[in-house]
Parts: C-alpha cells; sequence; structure tokens
C-alpha cells in the first residue's frame, strides 16, 4: 500500500500529455498488486490464492518495467527511481517467498 502511495506521488510529476499513457498504466499496475493480494485472499482455496498472488507479482513485474521506461525517458528522477524500483524488489522477493511457503503447505 505504501509504494502505491509513493507511486501516486511520482507520477504527479509526470508530463500532463502522460495522463492516459504512462502515468495511467504504472499507476494501474502499482494498484494491481496489492488489489490481487487481497482478493486472492478472499478466496476460498489455496489454488486461487496462488493464482492472485501470481497475478500480483506480474503486476509487480510491468510495474518494474514502466519505472525503467520513466527514468528513461527523464520522467523519474534517478534518486526517485532507486528508491522506487527497491521497493518492488523487496516487494518481489517477500512474495516470491510467501508463493512458495504457501505451495510448500
Amino acid at each position: 500500500m505504501e509504494l502505491v502511495t509513493n507511486i501516486y506521488l511520482e507520477t504527479k510529476t509526470f508530463p500532463k500529455e502522460e495522463l492516459y499513457g504512462l502515468t495511467s498504466q504504472i499507476r494501474k499496475a502499482s494498484i494491481s498488486v496489492p488489489s490481487n493480494i487481497a482478493e486472492g485472499y478472499g478466496r476460498l482455496g489455496k489454488n486461487d490464492y496462488l493464482r492472485f498472488l501470481n497475478i500480483a507479482i506480474s503486476s509487480l513485474f510491468e510495474l518494474q518495467t514502466q519505472l525503467e521506461i520513466g527514468k528513461n525517458l527523464s520522467f523519474i528522477q534517478e534518486n526517485n527511481f532507486n528508491i522506487l524500483f527497491e521497493n518492488t524488489r523487496e516487494i518481489e522477493r517477500m512474495l516470491v517467498s510467501y508463493i512458495k511457503k504457501i505451495k510448500d503447505s
């Protein structure tokens, strides 16, 4: 949830012409991560939960790619990119570990 907030704050500085382009895509991908975790948690079976966790991690990979694009276009400063990207990597590590734990249970 903190990542989503930080993404919204960062994308406020994107060019206005990107509102329906990269800004929207980055925001959607960031929202998708916790939303799919929550939706999967609300499902009844382990397989459903794992499916939604995998969707969440896919959205996270999408977000990482879009952040790099934003940096390459100079929409995101290097320092801000490094912080956001490392936050996504930490969430990635947690999700991979959690998915493995659920699969092994």
